[in-house]
């Protein structure tokens, strides 16, 4: 059978797959379009595999909340290239992989890779990303998720530069209002600018601060050797006290704050005083792109000339 570029156009559009890998499918299936589009399926799957080990260090964060603000769940995907993080593909499939997260029962990732696909039960989360890979022709991975719930408040968000970072706060409070949501709004702008580890100091595990006053102590006397025990407890403290309030969200310095000195903590407390309002901060979530992983410097013109047999 004569394999059209009609043909081809109508396969292309209906899997999104590129062009030449249509034709194929076609040839191989004699011009059957529902055993083409099963074929680029089972060729995703083969080609999920051979691209397996390609860094995916690009992607997007996408964040979802419920109508009601009681729920959310940050997503992180992964990609090989920026340029593929821009694509309305991509882009559309992260924004199901988020709807998918936000409705799962799965206790880590690896459950949720098993669990069937929402808007086809037929195939399970894994499968589908194999088949998303054939069709934008990258490595790609769902790294993590994260929900939050909360019944005695609300959780806000914050999306950072289209999805490179995605951040969810958790508010107790027992007034919502507009400006209580603003004020959660800034906080989680807070989050996503200054990569705090902790929401409060109490969060920090007490082994780390005792090794850290170790360690602190050596370098005071090393700077100080005539010091005495007052003085160098005295040093040991104030450097430990900094550190914390670098990584401690709530004793960060708010980034907005008009003296320079006012605190997160602080500027809650000032909002919840001028709403007669009890707002805590319970805890928040902060995901990055490609956070943590080893990024591959590849030279993109040789990348084209490989891909084209040059």
């Amino acid at each position: 059978m004569a394999i059209t570029a009609g043909m081809v156009k109508e396969l292309r559009e209906t899997t999104g797959a590129g062009m030449m890998d249509c034709k194929k499918a076609l040839t191989a299936t004699e011009g059957d379009m529902d055993k083409a589009v099963e074929f680029l399926r089972e060729k995703g799957l083969a080609t999920a595999q051979k691209k397996a080990g390609r860094i995916a260090a690009e992607g997007l964060c996408k964040v979802l909340v419920s109508d009601d603000d009681k729920k959310a769940v940050v997503v992180e995907v992964n990609a090989e290239t920026d340029f593929v993080a821009k694509n309305e593909k991509f882009q559309a499939y992260v924004a199901d992989v988020a709807a998918q997260a936000m409705d799962t029962n799965a206790a880590d990732i690896e459950a949720f890779m098993e669990e069937p696909w929402k808007a086809d039960a037929t195939k399970t989360v894994k499968e589908e990303l194999a088949g998303q890979i054939a069709i934008i022709g990258e490595n790609m991975n769902i790294r993590r998720f994260k929900q939050v719930t909360e019944e005695n408040g609300f959780v806000a968000s914050y999306t950072h530069m289209g999805g490179k970072i995605g951040v969810l706060v958790d508010v107790v409070t027992d007034v919502v209002n507009d400006d209580i949501k603003e004020m959660a709004k800034n906080v989680a702008m807070q989050a996503a600018a200054l990569k705090p580890v902790y929401t409060c100091r109490d969060e920090v595990d007490q082994e780390y601060i005792e090794k850290e006053k170790e360690i602190l102590t050596v370098q005071a006397k090393n700077e100080k050797p005539d010091a005495n025990d007052k003085i160098i407890s005295g040093m040991v403290m104030g450097r430990i006290n900094k550190e914390l309030k670098e990584i401690c969200l709530l004793d960060q310095i708010y980034v907005k704050a008009e003296d320079g000195k006012q605190n997160v903590k602080a500027y809650v407390d000032s909002v919840a005083k001028a709403n007669n309002a009890k707002i805590t901060i319970k805890s928040f979530v902060r995901f990055e792109t490609g956070e943590g992983i080893e990024k591959k410097q590849e030279d993109f013109a040789a990348e084209v000339a490989k891909q084209m047999g040059n």
